[in-house]
């Protein structure tokens, strides 16, 4: 099998706004846009939109590795974001992960690198 390109694909039932929400919070790149189907490229790896999601809560296995996750998470909810467990510290050492939500309903980590 060739394999010509990953891509982990997400659900929306606003694409426009989970396409803003990723593109200016992550700083990606769309690559493309039509009414069935968006990506947006950060750092080499495609998020693919897929309309017609119906915005209920879902787990996506998405990880953002950051350098403060504390910014990060008040990154997120600047974005329109939920932080749904806030980062805390963990044994003396800052925190390293804050768990979120995007607008859509796709929720997703942040981490910092240990």
């Amino acid at each position: 099998m060739n394999i010509e390109r990953v891509k982990y694909v997400i659900w929306a039932a606003d694409m426009d706004r989970a396409v803003a929400f990723y593109r200016d919070l992550c700083g990606g790149r769309l690559l493309k846009q039509n009414s069935v189907i968006a990506e947006v490229e950060i750092l080499g790896s495609v998020i693919g939109i897929h309309s017609g999601g119906e915005g209920k809560r879902t787990w996506t296995g998405l990880s953002f590795q950051v350098p403060d996750v504390i910014a990060g998470a008040r990154a997120v909810v600047a974005a329109g974001g939920q932080v749904v467990r806030e980062p805390e510290p963990e044994n003396g050492e800052p925190p390293h992960l804050a768990m979120c939500v995007d607008p859509e309903g796709n929720e997703f980590m942040l981490s910092r690198k240990r």
